[in-house]
């Protein structure tokens, strides 16, 4: 995939993989350096839009900022209108962990993990439906993240990231090797358990989200028809 560097307009290579969690997407920027630094695109609706059918509608974007350990996640949110999210780490790393939470989805359960750090510059592309978490591996670890829908309380909700039933491989140790000790706010610490989530009827369901994602890709001022 391509995109377009600002300083010289020179043609660049952006490397994108799907995750394990169909749908949601690694994408690898190239990086420009000289002897000022480094520049590059992390969201390009060029790329965004062969991923996913779409470009992303933002709505807000937030910043975070975590010591080393501090597991935030797993979040989703209720579809429609889901939240998407575009994430990448400006500073320090952590590992960001993609998990299906789609009812009826053949991966139902299934999670992925890339490493987000200020090296690689990797970016995250989570659709709606999904869930999203990660882990500080460094003081002053900080994620940026553009998102589809604004912050709505009564319709974000949590699951147990300690929960053995995901078992999501959290790390550790920390970007220095030291010994890392997983922190949880009280919220995500008293989340429940996929199962109890499922039981209670409270994760998305997978055909729902795929109609309202066929919605957001019939919506696009270039539609010509179904998109894959």
């Amino acid at each position: 995939m391509r995109g377009t560097h600002d300083d010289d307009r020179q043609e660049t290579t952006v490397q994108v993989r799907e995750l394990a969690v169909p749908g949601a997407w690694e994408i690898t920027p190239t990086q420009h350096g000289d002897d000022r630094g480094t520049f590059l695109e992390w969201y390009a609706d060029p790329v965004v839009v062969e991923a996913i059918g779409h470009p992303l509608r933002l709505a807000q974007a937030n910043l975070s900022v975590s010591a080393a350990g501090v597991v935030r996640g797993v979040h989703y949110a209720d579809v429609p209108p889901g939240q998407a999210k575009h994430v990448t780490c400006v500073r320090g790393a952590v590992l960001d962990v993609v998990v299906d939470l789609r009812v009826g989805s053949p991966t139902f359960g299934t999670w992925d993990s890339v490493l987000l750090d200020d090296v690689d510059r990797r970016v995250v592309h989570i659709p709606e439906g999904l869930g999203h978490a990660f882990c500080a591996l460094e003081d002053d670890s900080t994620v940026a993240y553009l998102c589809s829908t604004g912050y709505s309380p009564g319709r974000e909700h949590g699951i147990d990231p300690l929960d053995p039933e995901l078992g999501i491989a959290w790390p550790d140790r920390g970007r220095d090797g030291a010994p890392l000790v997983l922190r949880l706010s009280d919220k995500d610490a008293a989340a429940p358990r996929l199962a109890e989530a499922l039981a209670a009827g409270a994760l998305p369901d997978a055909g729902e989200v795929e109609a309202f994602r066929a919605s957001l890709r019939a919506a696009r001022p270039d539609a010509q028809g179904p998109t894959a």
